[in-house]
């Protein structure tokens, strides 16, 4: 067996469902937070699985950089060396490599660049991407893909889809198959529909065991983003988990749930949680305006977390603009709950087949 995943409710395209691994459980919708080098910033991993988490984000090109691949693999795995003891996926490290343009190569055999830390050079195959996630223990681990920039033409799209799909045959080769562990596909062909359908029917002929889609929120609005689910998620088999990658506002992730996607993660509610924006029922507020220098309330006079039972918005104001670690601490834990909260509530309005309503609901 490798993984299980298991529709128990439907409300329209959307999915009620559970994902199986060797290290636990993971409910769907779901939204894992990013724990890019070995860690989620600001926050303990006793604290993210406080929020609700079921599984968390490493990142194949940062822990790359920093030589702890191998090292890690010496600990006994990520799970074990951060103390994280949930599912595990991992990103192939394609997308990272977007962002290095003016340092980077791509190639059939793979992509070289140079570290943007050191400048040190390295080399990415498909087959190194997927040595380093078993050395990291991923109970998802992502086939390497280009991950094409926005706008692009057709042409170069097309030529991107088809190399990511060439990768992904590389991929799914070197993957050392184990119980309770799988390979995703990564859908490509930017916003052209044919594009899509190829890459899906390809990658679907393939059999991974999950399938994401790739290259979408990298420049697009958001109904164009919208378009590409509703023509690619029907060609994905019903039986088997969508994830939407890198997408983190709570609306995009409403309306993308609606359409038939499964998985989340973003950096963002940690990366707002250290800038002092907190994510609340109805929207945002940033700590640091001084009208919350002196409001005794809450950040969410809804929200469970341990922030909002135990600190005011004014105490938060107070850390933030001191620029005192725990501010960072307080606002990312309750970011992470909010997004664990707004997962459960969609969880349940499609077992309660109320999900056409949710947005009139007021938690987004």
């Amino acid at each position: 067996m490798s993984l299980k995943y298991k529709v128990l409710a439907k409300d329209g395209n959307a999915r009620l469902g559970v994902l199986e691994t060797a290290h636990g459980e993971v409910r769907t919708p779901a939204f894992m937070p990013v724990g890019t080098a070995a860690t989620v910033k600001a926050m303990f991993p006793e604290d993210i699985k406080a929020t609700g988490a079921d599984i968390i984000l490493g990142n194949t090109y940062h822990l790359m950089l920093r030589g702890a691949a191998e090292r890690i693999h010496k600990f006994g795995g990520l799970r074990k060396f951060m103390n994280w003891h949930g599912p595990i996926l991992t990103d192939s490290g394609g997308f990272q490599v977007l962002s290095l343009t003016k340092l980077r190569k791509i190639t059939e055999e793979g992509v070289t660049f140079r570290s943007h830390l050191d400048g040190t050079k390295y080399e990415l195959t498909p087959e190194r991407s997927m040595e380093i996630q078993y050395f990291l223990g991923s109970n998802v681990t992502m086939i390497l893909d280009e991950c094409p920039p926005y706008p692009i033409s057709y042409m170069k799209a097309k030529k991107s889809m088809e190399l990511s799909l060439r990768w992904a045959e590389r991929s799914k080769a070197a993957f050392i198959k184990r119980e309770g562990h799988g390979i995703f596909g990564i859908v490509q062909g930017s916003v052209f529909e044919d594009l899509r359908a190829k890459s899906a029917q390809t990658l679907v002929d393939m059999d991974f065991d999950g399938y994401a889609l790739g290259g979408v929120a990298i420049g697009e609005m958001q109904e164009l983003m919208f378009q590409t689910l509703e023509f690619t998620v029907p060609l994905l088999p019903q039986e088997k988990p969508r994830y939407l990658m890198g997408i983190g506002k709570p609306k995009d992730i409403v309306g993308s749930v609606m359409r038939g996607v499964d998985m989340f993660d973003c950096v963002l509610p940690s990366r707002s949680g250290r800038n002092g924006q907190a994510f609340v029922r109805g929207g945002t507020i940033n700590i640091k305006n001084a009208k919350y220098s002196e409001d005794t309330k809450p950040l969410d006079d809804k929200c469970e977390c341990y922030t909002c039972k135990n600190y005011s918005r004014a105490y938060l104001y107070h850390l933030v603009r001191c620029k005192e670690i725990l501010g960072a601490m307080l606002v990312t834990m309750h970011n992470l709950t909010y997004y664990q909260d707004l997962m459960q509530a969609l969880r349940k309005a499609i077992e309660e087949k109320r999900l056409s309503s949710f947005e009139s609901q007021g938690f987004i």
